[in-house]
């Protein structure tokens, strides 16, 4: 009897440990969608009490005068990270993957994660272009 409580106990422990294993994995390693946004970085810093993930907000300005939209992002790799906080007060472009239905806030608090970082160069006041030069008809 006890044999047969045991064949039927063991691999409903097993199912119960390995499911969420394999969520965790899968919403940790597998992208829902991938996209670059491109701002001014406000915020970068290590929260959590126990878990310690690097959290960050970027403004983002689509033309003067306008209200800046803010997009919030996790640094998985403390190298990106580095990378972020040297780039402080540039326009940035963040390259990012969202994975989405992450269990728990010590993973990320955000469902953005940070893949890449660039910056991206002052450009020069454009002048305006000149007219293109009206043509005459042949005489």
């Amino acid at each position: 009897m006890q044999s047969k409580s045991l064949r039927i106990f063991l691999p409903i422990v097993v199912v119960l440990l390995v499911l969420p294993l394999l969520w965790v994995w899968l919403t940790l390693h597998w992208s829902y969608s991938e996209g670059e946004r491109a701002g001014y970085v406000q915020k970068l810093s290590s929260k959590g009490w126990v878990c310690k993930t690097w959290e960050g907000e970027i403004a983002m300005v689509t033309m003067p005068g306008a209200i800046p939209e803010k997009f919030f992002f996790t640094v998985p790799q403390i190298s990106i990270a580095n990378q972020i906080n040297s780039l402080a007060g540039k326009r940035v472009v963040l390259t990012y993957e969202q994975h989405k239905f992450i269990p728990s806030s010590c993973f990320a608090e955000t469902e953005y994660f940070v893949t890449a970082v660039r910056e991206v160069p002052d450009q020069a006041v454009s002048q305006p272009v000149p007219a293109a030069p009206r043509l005459q008809p042949p005489h």
